[in-house]
Formats: C-alpha cells, sequence, structure tokens
C-alpha cells in the first residue's frame, strides 16, 4: 500500500493553483529553480542530498479520494481545482545537480520545468526534503573531511524525528559517514548498519565483567564493549581479561576525550592488546573530530550534531519562478527583486571551472529562452553540473533506492577531491570559490 505525499506541501501553493486556473495562468510555461542564496554557517561549501528521496516522493505525489475529501471538506479549494488535482501527475521536466555534488551560493540546484500548475505544487515537498538533507549532508562532509581515513557512524536517530532520523542516515552516508545505528535506513537504502551495547545493557548486570562475558558469548570477542559506565581504567582492564587480547573494541563516551583515548591506548598496548579498536563517540562534531586528529583513536560515532547539521539544520534553500512565457509565446526571466533577497532571473546552464583538477569558480550561463542556453562543449575546461532526472513526468530510476545512494556517496567522494585546500577549514569565511553569472547572449 502506498501513501500519498500530496499534501506534504503549504496551502497557498494550492490556493495560488485555483486563482491561475481561475484566470487561466495555469498552462503557462514556466521554469522555477530550486538554490541557496548563501551558504548556513559561513561554510566554504554545499553539498546536495535528497534528490533521490524527493524522486521516490514524487512517484506517490498522487490526490486520491482522502486528499480531495480533506481539501474539499475543508474548503481549500473549489470544484474546478478539485477536478485538476484528480487527475494530477507532473508531466513537466526536473534537472540539476546531482546527489553528492558539491553547490555555492546560486548555484541552480534543482529545475522544475513545466505548466505553472505543474510545478509550482512541488515547491514545499522540494524545499522540505532538499533543505533537510543537504544540511545533514554538508555537516557530515566537513566531518568525514576532519576524519581523514578514520571510519565515521551516525547513531544520531534518538536526536530526530523518526523518518528525519532515516533521511539524515542517508545524507550522512552519502556525504562520507561509513555507517549508521539505524535500521530502517539500512533497509531502504543499503546502508550499513553497527551497535552493540549501551550503558543499560552494563547496569542490568551485577557486574560489568558480568556484562562482557554475556556480550562477547552473545556477539564473539571482535566485539566493541563499552567501558566507561563505571571507572574506565577498571572496564579496560576487565574486558582484556574476559575476551583475551584479540577484543575487537572498547568504546569510551565521556570524558576529556584526547586525554582518555591516550589513556586506554596505553593501557591496551601494555596488556597486550595492541590490535583492540578504541571509537569515541559523546557528543563530537567536526571541531571535537578535527582535536583528537592527533590522539590513537581508530573510529568516531555522531549522533546529535550530525542530524542536527551541526548548528545549522537547514540549507536556506529556496524554489522560486525564475522564467516563463508571455502570452505571445516570448520566454522572459523574471526574478525578485527585494533587498537582500533578490535572485537571477532566466534559465541556467552551470559548470565548474577547473585548472589542473581544482575548482576555481561556479560559471552559471543565463538565457531567458531554451535554445540560448550554453552545451557542455562550450565549456572545455569546465565540468557540466546538470543531469536530468525527470523528462516528461518519466522519472530516471537510477537515481532512487540503494542503488542511487550508493552513486550519490560515490560521486561526493569524487567531486571532494576537486576542492581547494582552502575549503577544507572549518573557519567561517568566503565560499570556496566564487560564482559567476554569465549572460548566453
Amino acid at each position: 500500500m502506498t501513501t500519498s505525499t500530496a499534501l506534504l506541501t503549504d496551502r497557498y501553493e494550492l490556493t495560488m493553483l485555483a486563482a491561475a486556473l481561475r484566470d487561466g495562468t495555469a498552462s503557462r510555461p514556466s521554469v522555477f529553480e530550486l538554490f541557496s542564496r548563501r551558504l548556513s554557517g559561513g561554510r566554504r561549501f554545499g553539498v546536495v542530498a535528497g534528490t533521490g528521496r524527493l524522486l521516490s516522493l514524487l512517484r506517490e505525489f498522487r490526490f486520491g479520494d482522502d486528499e480531495l475529501r480533506f481539501l474539499r471538506d475543508n474548503d481549500v479549494v473549489g470544484s474546478d481545482s478539485l477536478t485538476y488535482l484528480e487527475n494530477y501527475r507532473f508531466t513537466g521536466s526536473i534537472r540539476g545537480y546531482r546527489e553528492g555534488e558539491l553547490y555555492f551560493p546560486g548555484s541552480p540546484i534543482l529545475t522544475v520545468e513545466g505548466t505553472f500548475a505543474d510545478a509550482v505544487v512541488l515547491e514545499t515537498l522540494a524545499l522540505s526534503v532538499l533543505n533537510h538533507d543537504s544540511a545533514v549532508a554538508t555537516a557530515a562532509s566537513r566531518m568525514s573531511i576532519a576524519a581523514g581515513e578514520r571510519p565515521l557512524a551516525e547513531m544520531g536517530s534518538r536526536r530526530a524525528a523518526e523518518q528525519s532520523a532515516v533521511a539524515a542516515a542517508r545524507a550522512a552516508y552519502i556525504a562520507g559517514f561509513r555507517a549508521t545505528s539505524n535500521l530502517e535506513a539500512g533497509r531502504r537504502w543499503g546502508i550499513p548498519t553497527m551497535g552493540t551495547a549501551a550503558h543499560s545493557w552494563t547496569l542490568l548486570h551485577e557486574t560489568e565483567e558480568e556484562a562482557f562475558r554475556s556480550q562477547i558469548d552473545s556477539l564473539g570477542t571482535d566485539t566493541t564493549l563499552l567501558v566507561d559506565t563505571y571507572d574506565i581504567r577498571t572496564g579496560v582492564e576487565t574486558a582484556v581479561r574476559v575476551a583475551g587480547t584479540g577484543l575487537g573494541g572498547v568504546r569510551i563516551d565521556s570524558g576529556d576525550l584526547p586525554i582518555v583515548a591516550a589513556e586506554v591506548r596505553a593501557q591496551l598496548d601494555e596488556l597486550g592488546a595492541t590490535s583492540t579498536r578504541i571509537t569515541v563517540t559523546s557528543d563530537l562534531d567536526e571541531y571535537a573530530i578535527a582535536a583528537l586528529a592527533a590522539s590513537p583513536v581508530d573510529a568516531y560515532g555522531v549522533g546529535t550534531s550530525v542530524v542536527t547539521g551541526s548548528g545549522y539544520p537547514t540549507a536556506s534553500m529556496v524554489y522560486k519562478l525564475v522564467a516563463r512565457q508571455d502570452p505571445t509565446g516570448a520566454w522572459i526571466g523574471v526574478a525578485k527583486a527585494s533587498t537582500d533577497k533578490a535572485s537571477q532571473g532566466g534559465r541556467k546552464a552551470a559548470f565548474r571551472t577547473l585548472v589542473d583538477g581544482v575548482a576555481e569558480t561556479e560559471t552559471v550561463v543565463v538565457s531567458d529562452g531554451f535554445e540560448q542556453l550554453d552545451t557542455p562543449a562550450e565549456h572545455p575546461e569546465g565540468r557540466a553540473l546538470q543531469t536530468t532526472f525527470v523528462e516528461a513526468g518519466e522519472i530516471d530510476t537510477a537515481f532512487e533506492g540503494p542503488e542511487g545512494t550508493a552513486s550519490a556517496r560515490a560521486h561526493h567522494l569524487r567531486v571532494r577531491e576537486e576542492l581547494p585546500v582552502r575549503a577544507l577549514a572549518l573557519s567561517k569565511s568566503d565560499p570556496a570559490i566564487p560564482t559567476v553569472f554569465v549572460d548566453a547572449s
């Protein structure tokens, strides 16, 4: 049984639709664009995430009997609009930056083309998905860069709404995390899952040793034992005595982590457990991970910070009409011009200019018409950034499901190598590369 996603929207989308049906502008060909005017938190790059989820949700964007009944009973729209919505299917086209791609201020992340009626009703759904997932992915990428070759696990499900937790696990995986504690994310998106025991497991038993023995009996000596329920030094000694020097790992969830990690490593080595891994958790973010770079840590588990975008839970993306046909059939660029919220009208083609494989400029070519857009052949020094997700209402399945998620992860790790060195710093600054708008004419 499928569930409609059509009411995951704001009322004004449908009241605009109703008014457009009444005045005859609903069928006017239009171009909407999803973009961000600025990078949240003074970050130097953003990471696109959520596109695969959006395409899956678009499949279920249907107004069935229950949805139509709600709209009618609550007098949201009239009978003509209800008739239109009953038969609604998105018949336009959607193109944009691949999931896992980097973006900068003004990047045309998603372009939705169709009639005004086709495209306007998708605004809230597109923004709610990409704003959340891109915020998580941007934070996760920064953490992944700070961690270097050390693996990261996402474990923030208890700090997010239940479906947001699944989405966050996916976004973090795309941006460089290697596993999640969330089983639904594992089932739905093919993400490796991990997890052993919490402090309650130790507290359940009469002694720490009894808890450790039981865990090892169940999961084997390669498991990771949580050693800080009581005294850490005693916990490490007990763990090695119970499991032997082949113990897989210990986890530390409290204390001054750089100091504690060094002490635990020294103790493990003294006990002969030289290959036992150390995983640290305890409210980590990208700054705490960077501070542990010189510490003898083997892996990180991150919860609250990653699922909340490390302090910036939205990517500040907007969805604006940027081009439409006038009554004569000519295309014109349109844009909001208010102070601090101005946008760049016109349909766009985007390229990342590279010099010796390093990104230097985000070049956005702007045109009122469709026939004037530059092609990749006209930018041999750049990498074309847009691809087609939906054509004439047909969704490309390659970007969905576990396969699409794995592809997005691989794409992100590849394009991250194009970043200039200044983009890797964690301090607040201007975007790592400028966005340059070029008139196609």
